[in-house]
Formats: structure tokens, sequence, C-alpha cells
């Protein structure tokens, strides 16, 4: 259709059919005529479910051919349904969770990523992923950090804008989705580190941090923005008008479909900005909602609100459009089923290429944090090597948000090194349950294979099989329904029974491995202090098991690097590189800095800092060189490195370009991620690495909230972590 098409149909919908476009429903809602469950607990009458735009939490192209066949037939224009979903990092060839694909510090990997989940998705009758979500995370309490790509938003913003072209393409192509960028605005923020609680954001923060990466997703073509759970400057968003239509709208021009999270308008309610159902429609219908997802106040009062002159019906106009115009976008009025097909789903789902690149994905998101005594990689056939752990065996390794997945469809470790390693001495033990007591997880009863074993035992076979060993492989971590959603936590160090495994192990091996499995930073202090390498695996995915086979025993390398640092303590957070200093900087002389910002029984930085991680190799960078010392608005400086492999294998490094601004009309940061470049050398290769810094790099939101650089000197550094202290000065002329 055309765009006059379109104002065609929307002027011969009634009221009730553009208010139906604006409701997205769960499809088990659909009972073919009885009203029960959750949507008679909604007031929803079979009329609100027939004429409802959307559906979402439908599996597999039959299933969504069928529906939309019976929806189509029946709706008075025709009009098609769109079905969305939740795609977090894979449909059924899971990848890594996001925070560890933001560890690869490689866009095109992601948005690759982004692309095979939209291929099998596509092929199942998905149309829309909830997806990227480009909050900015900074405290690791938070469940929903899995769902980052992490605490830089430059990185961020590269990360997100990828995924939008993995899974958008042009939208026209076979294989393609909508992406649904969330959560607008600032959700990654917290009070507490606790889901869904208030945010308290200054404005010049907002946009200097938490702004740019939804910024980068919109320049990208995001075609879906969905509303954050939080308040805002004591707003929900999903009320707030000023953030929807004069941020989103007006200042990030963002034309697209505004969504609200599942239930948000609805909790209007209990956030006490509204006094019921139908004054909750009235407001996010004003604020520029174009979606209730999961509520009845648009359902069951908008119509009422139109009649009795409270709402404009030119709202439900505007917001009917967006959505016929992304249905028009994904060409569902000239076929409703796209690219749903049994044949293709059979064809696309975990195929060989699609396992290949979740495995290479993997692989490059392990992250090595330590590796004293060359503890790693492991020698193939000529060391005995014990398997000791939870997740040795374990098969939930592709993180709380992959819905869709098949837990029996993952490699877990032992499986690959079974295969892999055949003809070498191995050995494998539990050792340790993966939670403490019952097991049970969030009020709900998680049951896993090796929770139902004898604990003394299963702990003393793992003492001996250690005992006997050259070397012991620790896998451990947090349960996977401890990372995600509503899964906020106080502590971040291992379960008591797990730190009782590494604990009694270390006692008669100390050549100690740790594979952490976990999806979120954890206070690794015991671990760093007893084991000798400690790599970390995240959620790894469908192929995590074979991708850290071949990491272990040196057929590849890491290369990952902390796109979120690992505290030191739970007390440090939230946390983050680019803090701004104070009037009274600490630099670790407590006698010369007694007032000093700092912690007196801890240090105030992070375990393992941003941009941190290990290789199987070692590599030197050379001083910083600049091609000149001044910069204008309309020149440019190169900044050189030489970046040379000192060790004895191949590696790949990332190395990492700040920035300091150091006098600004309002304190900025220490340091600012402003660019990376990954190379691959060989034992004793060396290459120059160049970045080229223009003016528009050192804009921020200045004293009077105008986006400007401001002339005068600035540090620069490069490096491999965010810690570097190899740098250079130049100067910005007016």
């Amino acid at each position: 259709m055309n765009q006059q098409q379109l104002k065609e149909l929307l002027a011969q919908m009634s009221l009730e059919e553009k208010i139906g476009q604006l409701v997205q429903l769960p499809a088990y809602f659909q009972n073919g005529g009885t009203i029960t469950g959750p949507a008679g607990d909604l007031g929803l009458t079979q009329e609100d479910l027939s004429l409802a735009g959307s559906y979402l939490s439908v599996i597999g192209a039959e299933k969504t051919r069928t529906l939309q066949e019976e929806y189509t037939a029946a709706h008075p224009h025709h009009i098609p349904l769109i079905f969305m979903d939740d795609i977090i990092n894979g449909y059924r060839t899971v990848f890594p969770v996001p925070l560890a694909q933001g560890c690869t510090f490689n866009p095109d990997l992601v948005q690759q990523g982004a692309s095979v989940a939209a291929k099998e998705a596509a092929a199942s009758g998905v149309h829309v992923t909830f997806s990227p979500m480009a909050d900015l995370v900074r405290d690791a309490r938070w469940g929903r950090v899995m769902e980052s790509t992490g605490e830089d938003a430059y990185l961020n913003g590269l990360m997100a804008a990828a995924m939008v072209r993995g899974y958008q393409g042009d939208l026209k192509e076979k294989g393609t989705i909508a992406g649904c960028l969330k959560h607008f605005a600032g959700y990654g923020a917290p009070e507490g580190g606790r889901d869904y609680a208030n945010v308290e954001l200054s404005l010049r923060t907002l946009k200097e941090d938490y702004l740019p990466a939804y910024k980068a997703a919109i320049d990208a073509g995001v075609a879906m923005v969905m509303t954050s759970f939080n308040t805002l400057d004591r707003v929900p968003s999903t009320a707030n008008k000023w953030l929807m239509r004069d941020i989103l709208r007006d200042e990030m021009g963002f034309d697209g479909a505004l969504i609200s999270d599942w239930g948000a308008v609805g909790e209007l309610v209990p956030h006490g900005v509204a006094q019921d159902f139908a004054q909750a429609a009235q407001l996010a219908i004003e604020a520029g909602v174009d979606m209730d997802m999961v509520s009845p106040s648009y359902a069951k009062h908008l119509k009422t609100l139109v009649e009795e002159g409270k709402v404009d019906e030119k709202l439900i106009d505007e917001s009917c459009m967006r959505m016929l115009e992304l249905k028009n976008k994904l060409g569902l009025f000239e076929n409703p089923f796209r690219d749903a097909a049994k044949e293709d789903e059979d064809a696309l789902l975990l195929c060989e290429e699609h396992r290949k690149a979740a495995q290479d994905c993997a692989e490059k998101s392990f992250v090595l944090l330590k590796n004293e005594e060359n503890m790693l990689p492991l020698r193939s056939g000529q060391e005995k090597v014990a398997f000791i752990g939870p997740f040795v065996n374990n098969k939930f390794l592709c993180g709380s948000w992959a819905i869709f997945s098949d837990d029996q469809d993952t490699v877990a470790l032992k499986d690959a090194l079974e295969k892999q390693e055949s003809d070498s001495c191995i050995s494998f033990a539990a050792g340790s349950r993966v939670m403490d007591g019952d097991g049970v997880v969030q009020g709900f009863q998680k049951q896993i294979p090796e929770e139902t074993l004898d604990e003394e035992f299963a702990l003393s076979q793992a003492i001996e099989m250690a005992r006997g060993a050259d070397k012991v492989v620790l896998a451990l971590g947090e349960h996977r329904e401890f990372s995600g959603e509503a899964s906020s936590r106080g502590s971040l160090t291992l379960p008591r029974c797990q730190q009782r495994l590494l604990d009694e192990v270390a006692k008669v091996n100390q050549n100690i491995t740790v594979v952490l499995f976990c999806g979120r930073p954890m206070d690794l202090r015991d671990v760093h202090n007893k084991a000798k390498a400690i790599l970390v695996a995240w959620f790894p995915g469908t192929e995590g098991g074979p991708a850290l086979a071949r990491t272990l025993y040196g057929h590849c390398a890491p290369q990952g690097k902390l796109s979120m640092a690992f505290p030191f303590s739970v007390s440090q957070l939230p946390l983050h590189y680019n803090q701004l200093s104070t009037g009274r900087p600490f630099h670790g002389d407590y006698k010369a800095a007694r007032f000093g910002s700092k912690y007196q029984d801890m240090p105030r930085f992070p375990l393992y800092p941003f941009g941190f991680g290990l290789s199987y190799t070692t590599f030197s960078c050379s001083p910083v060189t600049l091609d000149k010392a001044v910069l204008t608005k309309d020149s440019s400086i190169k900044a050189r490195v030489s970046v040379k492999n000192t060790g004895n294998a191949e590696g790949t490094e990332t190395v990492q370009l700040y920035i300091r601004d150091m006098v600004g009309s309002v304190a900025r940061p220490v340091r600012e991620l402003k660019g990376f470049r990954q190379v691959t050398l060989q034992p004793g290769e060396e290459k120059e690495v160049c970045f080229e810094i223009t003016e528009d790099m050192l804009r921020f939101w200045d004293i009077h909230m105008n986006y400007v650089s401001e002339p005068g000197e600035f540090q620069l550094f490069i490096g491999t972590d965010s810690t570097t202290e190899n740098k250079a000065s130049f100067t910005l002329e007016a």
C-alpha cells in the first residue's frame, strides 16, 4: 500500500477497529469463544480479542499462519496481525547473551548474530523482536545487565545499531524482522539495582550518557521503540509526554511505532499517577504510546474516553496510522504470512551454518581475566585434567531470555570435551549443586539433573579426582535464572555450595582454572585468590561447549574484553570507568591524601576494569604519536601506536582509544572510549594502528545545555584497557 491508501483505510475504520490496532495480547488469550484465564481476569471480551492488532508468544510457522488466516478473514477490513516476541540472543540457535556479545568489541559479529536470529524467527512467523536493549548499565546487581552490551555509551551505541542492521536489513528482504529498541529511557539505572525501581538522573547525565545508544539505534532505522518500566524525574516513562514526544519524537527524530512494556500502561495505577485504568489509558495515549502491551487500559477505556471528550480521536488516528505503517513496511498487507514457512523452519533452525556462527561468537566473547604460570591453554594428551563443577555437564547455557530455545539442543562442555579430547586423560565430576538449598529460584522450582546429587558424596569424589590430577578446571557460576528480568541480587559471590567446592579442591590441588558461567559481573575476590586462571564464559549459548573445549585446549585463543567491569566488592556499585573526578582525587597514598575520595577498607577501583582481557600471548604498545598537536573544527589529528605480539602464539588484541577533556564548563569524565581497532598478529609481528581524531568526538552538553566542543587541552590514551597511561596531549582551537 502507498501512504494515500493507508489514509483511506484509516478513514474507513470504526473507532473500535482503530483502538484494536493499538492492543497487543498473548496468543494464548484466544480461546475460540469462552473468555477464561488471563483474558477474563483483565475483563476482555471476545470482540476485544478479535480486534487486537498484535499477538505475542506464538511459536512456529504453522501456528502463526493459522492464526493469521483466521484473524485476517474475520477482521472487518482484513487487516493482518503482527506477531512480536522476545528474541534476545537467538531464536533456536542461541548466541552468547548480549553482555557477552559486547565483550567481542566486534559490531560486525554482533550484526551477524542478529541476522541469524532474524532468519530463524522470520521463518517461524515472527515479525518483530523486542531487541536491541540499549540501556546503559553500571550496577551489576541489576539482573538485566545480561541484556545490555555494557557500561559504555559509545560501545552500546555501536552494538545496538549493529543489531538493528542485522535484524532488519531493509525489511523487504526475506529473512528479516523489525527491531524494537528498549527500554526508553534510563531503565538501566534503577535505585539499588532493583528491577522496576525509580531512576534518578540529571538531565545532563541522561543526555550525555544514557540517550546516545538509543539514538544510535534510531539512526540505524529501528522500526519500534519500547517504553521503560521506571520513573524518570518521578514520571513513569509510559506517561512521560516530555520524554516520548519532545525527546524521542522531536529531538531524536523517531517516527516509528512506540509500544509499552508488558502491562506498563496499567501499572501507571500502582505507580500512583493514575487513579484507574481509564486514566492510565489517557495518560499513555497523550504521551504518544501507540500500543498497549497486555493491559486492559486501551481496549476497555479508550473508546469511552473519546466519546466523553477526554481524549481527542486524532491521537487514536495518529497511533493507529503508525501501526498500519509498520505492517505496511513489513509487507503484511500484500503477504500476511510473510516468511512463515515450515520448510524454511526445517532448513534453517539449528542448521550447521548457524551453529558455526554461534560458536564463533562464543569463542570471541570469552574473557581471560587471569592466567598465571600458563595454566591455559591445556596440553592435549600431556596432562591429567579433572573437569569438576556443576556446569561441566550442564546444558542450561543460553541465559534466561532464550525462551524459544530447547536446552537439549545445547552442547554441554563435557560432551564437547569427550568428542574433542577422546584420547586425552580427562575426568569429570559435578562436585556440587548449582544452587544452595532446595533449588528454588524466584519462587519457582528449577530442577536440573545435577540438583539431585548426594552433596557429600559428590564433593568427596571431586576432591579425590582433583588430588590425582595435574590440573583442575572448575566450571562454576550462577544459575541462569539469577540473571535476567526480576533477578536483581544483593550478593554477587558464588553460591555457598560452589564456594565450598572451590575451597576443598584448592586444599589438594592449586593448579586451578575457573571457567565462570554468568550473566553479569560477579564478586570474584576469593576466586581470584585461589585460581591461577579465570576464564569468563558468560552464558555462551547453543555451541558454548564446543567453543569452550576449543579455547581451553588452545585451538583458538581468548580475545574478549570486558564491556562491564568486575567489581572488587558489591559495595562499590554502581561502578563505571568513565567517572567524574572529584575535588579531592585519591592517587593511592593514604598518608598524603587522608581526605581523598576513597574507601578505608578496600580499593575504589574494580578487580577487573572495563576493556580488560588477556590472551594466550602478550602484546606491547608503543608510545602514542600525533601528526599534529593542534586540532581545529575543520581538521583532524592522526594518533598512532605500534602494536607487537611479544609472545609465542597468534593472538587478537583490541586497541582502545580514550580521550579526556582537561577543563570544561562542567565536570568531564576522567576518560571516555572514542574508538577501538582489532589486530590479529603472529608471534613477533608488529602493526601500526591509527585513529583519526575530529572535533565532533569532543562534544558534550555544556553549562548552558548546548551540545558543543570547547577549546582547550585534551589528553588522548591508547592502550589495551581503560586503565592505560599511554598518552599524548593536544589542543582544540576555537
